[in-house]
């Protein structure tokens, strides 16, 4: 298992989204595994650009942060934070109902950045979205 914390749930993810970007899109965390992590978004009004397809930018929000949550999940939070360098996408299919589900994996687990590859697959599991994010990981100051 990568994550620092052996027993985090999908429950204590919860609160890392109260009353940010991801809470008002409607990201639901549906997965922890020993080395991936997943959720969920609503291909609706919020997520949607006017043609009626999934925006690609709620795509790379959907890919940031289950990228930047997979990253606070293997850092030691008491010494370390964790922020985006760089996001790229390709948008491979167009969603247009439903929802997308992404699933990170790491590609590098460095001591100053952290790769991930993000997937997202629509309802019928089929691939809508490759991106890859590179987070930086910073010492607190404050300890």
């Amino acid at each position: 298992m990568i994550w620092f914390d052996k027993n985090i749930t999908l429950e204590s993810l919860k609160s890392l989204g109260k009353g940010t970007m991801s809470e008002f899109i409607g990201i639901e965390w549906t997965e922890i595994g020993d080395d991936y992590l997943k959720a969920r978004m609503p291909v609706d009004h919020r997520t949607s650009q006017p043609y009626g397809l999934l925006h690609g930018g709620a795509s790379c929000t959907l890919a940031e942060t289950i990228g930047s949550v997979a990253s606070h999940l293997v850092a030691d939070n008491t010494k370390f934070f964790c922020v985006g360098l760089e996001i790229n996408a390709n948008h491979i299919r167009s969603a247009k109902n439903g929802f997308v589900t992404g699933i990170a994996t790491p590609l590098h687990l460095g001591s100053s950045t952290h790769v991930w590859d993000i997937k997202l697959f629509d309802e019928n599991e089929k691939l809508v979205c490759v991106s890859r994010l590179t987070v930086a990981v910073l010492m607190r100051r404050d300890v």
